[in-house]
């Protein structure tokens, strides 16, 4: 018997660790690691010792006799990454020895001096890129860590992007939590950077400021239509169903019986997924209540998914494409109106995306009427929307094809083709790649200012892949303090949690974090659901008010 990766892999690594025979592939020593989209078990050397799946932080290992039917694909998925002619930057060869695997020299380059003063870093953000920063920070060094959230509550894209169905992905945020009431940890939580206080405010009390404010806009489509109501950003949608304080419980109208989705990444697969799948078991994840409403009474039937290119080039992972096929009561069909998607899909190799479609039905579909009885997604790749018509609001798309134009009869459209960042106070911005500039994290011209995750390289990888990037952004920080290079505090850290609660009352700290965790747990028991989330900014503040006395601060 081996062990698994599936579905939910968050490629942070820490299986990679624990592996006592080195057979998790690629680790973060190796080329490939951050381009692969997930990690891989080798089945001829695993040991069955399940220290990876006791370590994995979102319950994506298990052991191959163990998997239920939708997963059993996987185990051909981990063998092919380790076949003959591999992937590029695979393992090297085993030496011959008596050890395990192969031990490089010892390195330590997120360590201070011991006799180095601690550090007084602001965080802000509390999405993973920021935990993992500060998670570093707090492991490796004696830095005293200011979180520091615009909402009131932490947890960033794990709270707010991942989708309600992958419960084990959101189960990473476990690992966070527990630095929440660290002793060196105070946490400022609803309090805006811009707007409470300055950049420069939060740099006159600490020694450094990492920014993790992740990217909060989306790219736009550009053509006519665009802004007609029933035309919205997958961004919006996903906030929508997720509970996310600034998406109001109106958002989304769910009158519509067909939606076409353009894009075909994983957010994309996201929101059809959600958009088709069963309420009933949708009501036992953390689903916001406004949005499991919504559902139960809407009438979509059809969503459509498309793509720009075809299936060789999809841009969702091949674990989320698989995942698709084994969706309870929900259809998938390939819309063959073009003759490059059959040959595309035919021709592809066994590791190739495209291949995973092979055993889908394929057949030219009218997207002109209304979609029939059942439930189904329908992939139109060689599709490129060039109009959102309607009278009032959306009522179709005009796309151009192989084949010349069509119009595709939908009362809803969302746009799921990519996030982006937004300026941030006083700091240098890069429009065209909405990133703020930077070295290794330091942020150009700015003594003291780091940046990590989606505002640093921009909105891809998924939640492990903050782990190597926070990595990458401690190391120059603590680089450049051993180099004497960082600005000193003007002000002491006090004084910036006097300065904080006093431009903002309603700032939620550890222990009212605490209580609304409480909350929301105690509200998901009384309803059988791990969680029912506050959706507002008022229930949360109030909530967290509520406090029980404790020792967290």
């Amino acid at each position: 018997m081996t062990y698994v990766i599936t579905q939910t892999c968050c490629s942070d690594a820490t299986c990679v660790a624990v592996c006592p025979v080195n057979c998790i592939h690629p680790t973060p020593e190796e080329r490939a690691f951050g381009s692969t989209e997930m990690l891989h078990i080798d089945p001829a050397t695993c040991i069955a010792c399940g220290a990876c799946a006791d370590a994995c932080p979102v319950d994506a290992i298990f052991p191959v006799d163990k998997l239920p039917a939708a997963q059993r694909e996987y185990a051909d998925v981990n063998a092919g990454y380790f076949d003959e002619g591999g992937a590029a930057g695979g393992p090297a060869p085993e030496p011959e020895g008596p050890n395990f695997h192969p031990w490089g020299e010892p390195s330590f380059p997120r360590v201070l001096p011991a006799d180095f003063a601690p550090l007084k870093v602001a965080v802000v953000g509390t999405g993973p890129a920021g935990m993992y920063a500060a998670q570093d920070l707090l492991l490796h060094t004696g830095a005293e860590i200011t979180l520091i959230d615009r909402l009131p509550v932490a947890g960033g894209l794990v709270r707010y992007g991942v989708a309600p169905d992958h419960p084990a992905t959101k189960r990473v945020g476990d690992t966070f939590a527990r630095f929440h009431a660290h002793p060196r940890v105070r946490m400022h939580l609803g309090l805006d950077v811009g707007a409470d206080v300055t950049a420069e405010e939060i740099a006159d009390h600490h020694d450094a400021v990492i920014y993790a404010v992740g990217a909060s806009a989306d790219r736009r489509l550009g053509i006519p239509g665009e802004d007609l109501p029933g035309s919205l950003s997958a961004r919006a949608f996903v906030a929508w169903y997720n509970a996310h304080p600034d998406a109001a419980a109106d958002t989304v109208d769910l009158s519509a019986e067909r939606v076409v989705v353009v894009g075909n990444g994983n957010v994309a697969l996201d929101v059809a997924r959600i958009l088709l799948a069963d309420p009933d078991a949708l009501a036992r994840t953390d689903i916001a209540d406004h949005a499991l409403s919504a559902l139960r009474s809407g009438k979509v039937r059809e969503v459509v998914l498309l793509a720009r290119r075809g299936p060789e080039h999809a841009a969702c992972t091949r674990s989320e494409l698989l995942a698709l096929k084994h969706l309870p009561g929900v259809d998938l069909v390939v819309d063959d109106h073009d003759p490059r998607i059959a040959a595309a899909i035919d021709a592809a190799g066994p590791k190739d995306k495209a291949a995973v479609l092979r055993d889908v039905t394929r057949a030219p579909v009218d997207l002109g009427r209304q979609p029939g009885p059942g439930r189904r997604i329908v992939l139109r790749f060689h599709s490129e929307p060039v109009e959102i018509q309607g009278e009032g609001r959306a009522e179709a798309v005009r796309v151009a094809s192989g084949a010349g134009e069509r119009v595709l009869r939908a009362g809803l459209v969302l746009r799921a083709i990519g996030y982006r960042g937004v300026p941030v106070a006083d700091l240098p911005f890069d429009e065209t790649t909405g990133t703020v500039p930077h070295e290794g994290g330091r942020v150009a011209g700015r003594p003291g200012a780091y940046v990590v995750g989606w505002i640093k390289r921009g909105p891809t990888g998924g939640i492990g892949a903050n782990r190597t990037c926070a990595a990458e952004t401690v190391s120059t920080l603590l680089a450049d303090a051993v180099a004497g290079t960082l600005p000193a505090p003007r002000q002491p850290l006090r004084a910036f949690h006097r300065l904080a609660r006093r431009r903002n009352r309603q700032v939620v700290d550890a222990r009212g974090l605490a209580a609304i965790e409480r909350a929301e747990t105690a509200r998901g028991e009384a309803a059988g659901r791990p969680r029912v989330k506050l959706a507002t900014v008022a229930e949360l503040v109030s909530t967290a008010r509520s406090r029980r006395p404790g020792l967290l601060r």
